[in-house]
């Protein structure tokens, strides 16, 4: 009789069955909410998007390739993992999209002064984070010297 405890020979990544579907769940409801961050200014997009890479990466080799190979995503995964940057095309991206959308949204959508200033902080610290993190060309330049 096989031990329960011990992994399954076919499971590449040895975790139970239950713990990998656990993974892999939690993997594809952070890229799907990695996608929404795309769209909504206030809702962060990247670690998001390294979240579901380590779910992958610890229960699935196919989905974490995958995630890796997507023509939107991978490139910023891989940079964050190799040098812990981004690069300078995608923080500009990101902060025109939080002061575009952002700004639409404490002009049109919000009312209230006090969640207009809440929302506008919230802004804010998305903009510093994001500034405040290395580009991946200054990270290149450092790696050469």
């Amino acid at each position: 009789m096989e031990n329960p405890r011990r992994p399954h020979r076919s499971d590449p990544v040895g975790l139970p069955a239950m713990t990998r579907i656990i993974l892999i769940s939690v993997g594809f409801l952070c890229v799907a909410l990695g996608a929404l961050g795309l769209l909504l200014p206030v809702m962060p997009t990247t670690p998001f998007l390294l979240l579901a890479a380590a779910c992958f990466a610890r229960s699935s080799p196919r989905f974490y390739d995958w995630l890796l190979n997507l023509r939107l995503f991978g490139t910023l995964i891989r940079n964050w993992q190799q040098t812990r940057s981004i690069p300078i095309r995608a923080k500009l991206l990101a902060i025109a999209a939080i002061l575009v959308l952002g700004g639409a949204s404490l002009i049109f959508f919000i009312e209230r002064t006090l969640f207009r200033i809440l929302v506008a902080i919230i802004l804010l610290l998305h903009i510093l984070l994001i500034v405040s993190i290395r580009s991946s060309e200054a990270a290149r330049t450092t790696e050469k010297d």
